[in-house]
């Protein structure tokens, strides 16, 4: 199953930079781990490491590349059991607005009062 996710972001960043030359390529897929490292010479470093922690798998990696515009973009992410989580971004992500108080109340009363069935 890792193989296959590292394999295919490789293959999505190939596909995407069709026409940019590999610098760096890194792959090391062991049972309770793996990670790989690939940069291109048109700005695009990618980096994964996962690993197995209590049958649960744990992967981090970052991104970067150089916008159109020049400005550099980069992030950095954790997915485990609770998800994907980017950790930090340049520039910053855009977030969603704040929850409206009418619906944060809805909720408290809701998990307050759980229904009888």
């Amino acid at each position: 199953m890792k193989f296959i996710i590292a394999f295919a972001c490789l293959l999505a960043v190939a596909v995407a930079n069709e026409d940019a030359n590999v610098l760096r390529s890194q792959q090391e897929v062991n049972v309770n781990d793996f990670r790989y490292a690939l940069e291109l010479d048109n700005s695009v470093k990618v980096e994964q490491v996962g690993r197995l922690n209590n049958e649960e798998w744990v992967v981090s990696g970052k991104q970067g590349w150089t916008s159109p515009e020049g400005q550099a973009v980069g992030l950095e992410y954790v997915a485990d059991g609770n998800g994907y989580r980017v950790v930090s971004a340049n520039p910053a992500l855009p977030t969603s607005p704040p929850i409206p108080e009418a619906i944060l109340r809805s909720l408290e009363y809701i998990a307050a009062h759980p229904s009888k069935e």
